[in-house]
């Protein structure tokens, strides 16, 4: 048999048939995937064979399908391992605050480096515009003019009050959606508001992970009405990038990315070389001094803080 895992609590795995009955599996004994070492072999997104159990209730997975892609975090208290969030994803999504909590630009820049490593169309949800002030919307103006402007679309909801639901409704149309940001951002307002019969408890996420279980990464994958899936996961306070060489994270800032072949130095770092076509751009205003800055911070190592 096959199916879909839709849920994972770290010893147990939700499988939806396609005729959208679910049964609950667990792995047999040691469960490894040929290259990738993290604390989870299976995620949420992942197409799995299962057999039933005597039992005829539960069953066992035995074989993980071929992933179109997956995407990774640094495991904050086993730093050489990665947690795979969610696997064979159309696209991300990054549900963004500017106060209560603030979400910084660090943080949005490593979830998009993230993305774009693991090949991930990424865009930028900005929640929480009922609260803006007038300050606040032009602090918003310049958020989105830095991501649009390198190719990143940006959307402004209020999940309380229902504001531009139906944007967020369409682009999420037949397509599978990791919906991922900080606590507090109102991920979960959000996805009551896009299927109201759910009536997911808002502070359901934030209390999950704020028990501070770092280790493992639950998930959980719900369907939508229009088509395509929503997956939530718990609010990170941190964003580790791994599996990401030095000399290869500037790939990953499309706006560096178009600019590299520019430079004197085939193996330019662009942090201090002549000839640097990217510091030239950060110099003339092309290139987002916060970008830079971010670049620069994860090249460094300095990767996981908010």
């Amino acid at each position: 048999m096959q199916g879909l895992i839709t849920k994972s609590t770290g010893s147990w795995y939700q499988v939806q048939l396609p005729d959208r009955q679910r049964i609950d599996c667990r792995i047999k004994g040691k469960f490894r995937i040929k290259g990738i070492t993290t604390t989870n072999p299976l995620a949420v997104g992942d197409i799995v064979d299962f057999e039933m159990e005597p039992d005829q209730e539960t069953g066992v997975i035995t074989n993980l399908q071929q992933r179109k892609n997956y995407i990774i975090r640094k495991s904050i208290n086993l730093s050489k391992q990665g947690q795979i969030i969610a696997a064979n994803l159309d696209q991300a999504i990054l549900v963004v605050t500017l106060a209560s909590p603030r979400t910084s630009l660090g943080f949005i820049d490593r979830f998009l480096v993230t993305a774009e490593a693991y090949d991930i169309p990424a865009k930028l949800v900005f929640n929480k515009l009922d609260l803006f002030s007038d300050e606040g919307l032009e602090i918003l103006a310049d958020y989105k003019a830095v991501y649009e402007k390198i190719g990143y679309p940006c959307y402004e909801v209020s999940a309380l009050e229902g504001t531009n639901i139906t944007q967020v409704q369409d682009i999420l149309k037949d397509k599978v959606t990791l919906f991922s940001g900080h606590s507090g951002v109102g991920k979960s307002s959000l996805i009551n508001a896009l299927l109201p019969d759910l009536d997911l408890r808002t502070n359901q996420v934030s209390d999950w992970s704020d028990k501070g279980m770092h280790t493992t990464t639950f998930a959980e994958m719900f369907e939508l009405p229009q088509g395509g899936f929503i997956i939530d996961t718990p609010g990170i306070r941190e964003l580790g990038v791994i599996d990401i060489e030095k000399q290869e994270l500037s790939h990953f800032f499309p706006e560096m990315r178009q600019r590299m072949n520019q430079c004197r130095f085939n193996n330019c770092r662009h942090i201090n070389e002549p000839g640097c076509a990217v510091l030239e751009a950060v110099q003339e205003g092309e290139i987002e001094l916060s970008r830079y800055e971010s670049y620069l911070s994860i090249y460094n190592g300095n990767d996981t803080r908010a």
